[in-house]
């Protein structure tokens, strides 16, 4: 079996040998440069770990439908910085500051096009069920980018909403990575539904451990200003359980401190996030976290197989939930 440094690795010198310059270079461009301003490649990683639960033949039919899954993402990030107004991504400019709208928008809509192109590679017994569980994946991740947004205009919304909305957003895309790599590696069903679980769970482990990082992480590790999602009123993990949590003047101070602007920043972060501190979020979340990442060791326990082969599935669930960016 590879180590993740070694999956890494991999992925690295994949990386390297895709070859999107071409001409209009004002359309690839933007492509390039979003694939080589970092990332963490968590989706082709959790691919190529379930793929190579079943098989170590690291060839052409995993590694581009792998590498189909951080295109899409990269994708859904170009589209998401304009849709957040995010002036930074990874510490960098976003592709719509650094060029401009429309090119985002186009080369984002590439990117999508491209990630079915290298969807292709996979094995021809298997193409109908990638190209299916990719393509449903695609829309929910759509749908959830829609509620997240359609979410912004209310004043507040359930724990339910909350996480049926990170489910489609973001806990899909994660569970479908998993499938995928057992499905071109050949694992039963059983294993396949196993590894989507595993991949759900730890999708909304991920997810707010992201909106915990926003709001409480080291702004020059996490590589964008903190406190963007209390500035934008988004609702995270912290602010719905912050409306559970308040009562009386603490709600009414909750709600005064989200009619604050941008020209207000500094002073709206660093009251929310002493509201959040009073009612105990801060502490809520980190165990939250834990919670879902219990939930996605315990599907990966269903697969059936030995710990000595799920070892770097366990490792790259823990690393998930322990980062810092």
């Amino acid at each position: 079996m590879y180590t993740l440094e070694e999956i890494d690795r991999i992925l690295e010198n994949s990386a390297r040998l895709q070859n999107i310059s071409r001409e209009p270079a004002t359309l690839y461009d933007p492509l390039d440069y979003m694939m080589s301003i970092g990332g963490k490649r968590i989706r082709p990683k959790l691919c190529l770990l379930s793929y190579n639960l079943l098989s170590d033949d690291f060839q052409r039919p995993v590694i581009f439908p792998a590498m189909a899954l951080e295109v899409f993402h990269e994708f859904t990030l170009i589209h998401d910085d304009i849709m957040d107004r995010s002036d930074t991504r990874r510490g960098c400019p976003t592709v719509y500051k650094k060029w401009n709208e429309n090119v985002a928008i186009l080369s984002g809509d590439v990117m999508s096009i491209l990630a079915y192109k290298y969807l292709a590679y996979a094995p021809q017994a298997v193409l109908p069920k990638v190209l299916d569980l990719f393509s449903t994946t695609a829309m929910q991740v759509c749908e959830g980018q829609q509620y997240d947004m359609d979410y912004e205009s209310l004043p507040f919304i359930t724990r339910e909403d909350y996480l049926g909305m990170i489910g489609l957003k973001t806990a899909v895309l994660l569970a479908c990575s998993a499938k995928m790599g057992a499905l071109i590696g050949g694992g039963s069903k059983e294993i396949c539904d196993a590894l989507y679980e595993f991949g759900y769970q730890l999708g909304i482990a991920f997810q707010i451990t992201d909106d915990y990082l926003d709001t409480f992480g080291n702004e020059k590790v996490f590589g964008k200003k903190i406190g963007g999602d209390i500035v934008n009123n988004k609702k995270t993990w912290l602010l719905v359980e912050c409306f559970r949590r308040a009562t009386g003047e603490q709600k009414c101070q909750l709600e005064k401190l989200l009619q604050l602007g941008e020209d207000q920043r500094e002073e709206k972060v660093e009251a929310v996030r002493d509201l959040y501190g009073v009612l105990g979020v801060k502490e809520a979340a980190a165990s939250e976290i834990l919670s879902y990442h219990k939930k996605a060791m315990d599907a990966l326990a269903t697969t059936g197989l030995p710990a000595d082969r799920t070892q770097y599935l366990a490792q790259f669930a823990e690393e998930i939930i322990h980062r810092e960016k």
